[in-house]
Order: structure tokens, then sequence, then C-alpha cells
């Protein structure tokens, strides 16, 4: 297992100290950021931290024509912190969409980036996750993935994973060799923000490589996980999904899509089957109660009183679909 700065341990986010940025914004790697908005305290606000999330669409899963699909691979997964930002300043959230499962036969598609910007401020984006593989064929390689997707059955190589700061893990193999008895024909796993999907072995499909956990809403809720392989005959195990964490479940025929908001990817299809779409991104934002402003656009969902992994008393603004937070 490859250990991040981002992943977390009893709903904390590790990362080093906390960072003077008087002199400018500092970045650090493994997905961990600190903004430098400047030390607006004003309007007898208490100084105070703003923590976020941000989480890129996840990809589709490929479709198995005769044989199986690969998973795909989860969107990137970052967090970050800021003390006491100026007052005033606009923050502009774009979410991501998952990217759509292939048919029967057919890749998946790529997700689409998430990210905060504003006037001044270090721009975050979380990477798209990457697209499953149809069945014998490698998963595609082509543009920034946060993680690879799943190959396909019969010799498909999972796709890695190249966002810079690293935000995930390469994909799964499909079975190596072709068979056209009870053993053969399943995909592998998407990559996860944790782990990387794993290989398929025989009859069974690549598990989906694990998401993350964060309390940033008041409850432990999971994010990125890659999407399992499919699979080709009936005595074959479903991809697994990684439930907890987002990810697609493969399946026999039918891949299921990614729940929606977690940047995972989907899972791959058997049989000439549609595979699962990847899970949508999300942008949340933990504030103390007393620092919220109520200026938003987007309609996100708005929730007070919170105790999340910062403490107790903390108001969360998870946005679902683009919009504006003014600080």
């Amino acid at each position: 297992m490859k250990l991040k700065k981002h992943e977390l341990l009893s709903g904390g986010i590790i990362g080093d100290p906390p960072v003077d940025t008087r002199n400018g914004p500092k970045t650090k790697g493994f997905g961990y950021q600190v903004l430098g908005f400047g030390s607006g305290v004003a309007g007898g606000i208490a100084p105070y931290t703003l923590v976020m999330l941000i989480v890129g669409g996840g990809g589709g899963a490929g479709g198995g024509s005769a044989t199986a699909g690969g998973g795909g691979g989860s969107g990137g997964y970052r967090t970050s912190s800021q003390s006491n930002p100026d007052q005033g300043t606009q923050l502009t959230i774009t979410i991501g969409a998952g990217g759509g499962g292939g048919g029967g036969g057919s890749n998946g598609s790529l997700g689409n980036t998430s990210s905060i910007s504003g006037t001044g401020l270090t721009t975050i984006t979380s990477e798209a996750g990457g697209p499953g593989a149809r069945d014998q064929q490698s998963a595609p390689t082509a543009g920034t993935k946060a993680s690879g997707g799943g190959g396909g059955a019969f010799g498909g190589e999972g796709a890695p994973e190249n966002a810079t700061p690293d935000q995930g893990n390469d994909g799964g193999n499909g079975v190596s060799s072709y068979n056209p008895g009870p053993q053969g024909g399943s995909g592998g796993g998407g990559g996860g923000a944790a782990n990387a999907g794993a290989n398929a072995t025989g009859s069974t499909p690549g598990a989906g490589g694990a998401g993350t956990t964060l309390n940033i809403t008041g409850s432990d809720v999971g994010y990125a996980g890659g999407g399992g392989g499919g699979a080709r005959y009936s005595g074959h195990q479903s991809g697994y999904p990684n439930a907890n964490h987002g990810g697609g479940t493969g399946g026999l025929n039918a891949g299921t899509a990614a729940t929606a908001n977690t940047g995972g990817g989907g899972g791959g299809s058997g049989n000439g089957s549609s595979s699962g779409n990847g899970g949508s991104g999300v942008v949340i934002l933990d504030i103390p109660d007393a620092a919220y402003s109520t200026t938003t656009t987007g309609s996100p969902t708005v929730a007070t009183g919170q105790t999340t992994a910062s403490g107790s008393g903390r108001t969360t603004i998870k946005f679902t679909a683009s919009g504006t937070y003014t600080i």
C-alpha cells in the first residue's frame, strides 16, 4: 500500500504542521495544499481555519463484448486548509461530472475535473478518473488521470495514474491469456485514491482500489474508490464494489454506476452489456459556525452545528453542482 499525506487516520487529515503563508502560497505534495489567501480576519470573527475537500469525477468502466471490461478509475482526491482567509473573497467551485460507461465492447469515458478558484487565489484542481477498457484491450492512457482504469479481459493492462500532484493509483490488469472456458474472461479493477486496482485472476475480476474516508460533513463518508472489473461466466465472482468509497460493482452482465458525488469509478460489465458510469465529483467547505457568511450560489447543502474532524460547532457547505461561496 502506498501511503500518501492526504490519507486519513481516525477521521483526521495527515499533513505537515501549519505553514506560514504570509509571504505567499506554499504547496505541499501528495494532493495537500495550503492556499495563500492572506490573513484578513475582520468584523469580530475569531481566527479560524477553512478546510476544503475537492474530488474529481470518476471514470466510466469498460464494457465486455464476448468477455469482460475493466473498472473505471477514481477521480482525484485532494484536501486543503487556510488560516484566516480574507473576508469578501469569492470562491468559485466547479464540479466535474463522472465519465460515461462503455456499451458492450466499448471503452468507458474519462471523468471531468473539479476545482476551487478565485481572484488572487491558487487554484486547486482534482483531476478526472481514467476510463476502464473494453475486453481484449488495455485501458486508455490519453489525458491526465488521477487514477487509471482497469484493463479488459484477455491481455488488457490497467492504465497508470499521471496527475501532478499525486491524487490516486494505477488500474489493475485483466486476465492475461485467452481461455474460452469458465476460468477465463475477467477485467481488472480501477485505481482508487488509497490503493491500486487489483489484477484479475482467472475467474475472479479485479477489485477496485480503495478510496478514503473523511469526516468533513459531521459523519464519516467514503470518497474516490475504484470500480470493480467485469465478469464473464455465472461461476465468476462479481467485481468488488468498495461500496463505502463510492466505486461501482462489476457484473456478470451490466456493471453498476458509482455513487454520485463521491468520485468513484464505474463497474465493468460482461457479455455485451453496458458498464457503469463514474460518480460525479464534490467540493465541501468546513468552517466555524460564526464565520459562515451565508452568501452562496449554486444551491449547496449547508449544515450548521456539525462535529467534524476539525472540531465542534462547524458549518459544512457541500457543493454537488458548480457555484460560489463568498467568505
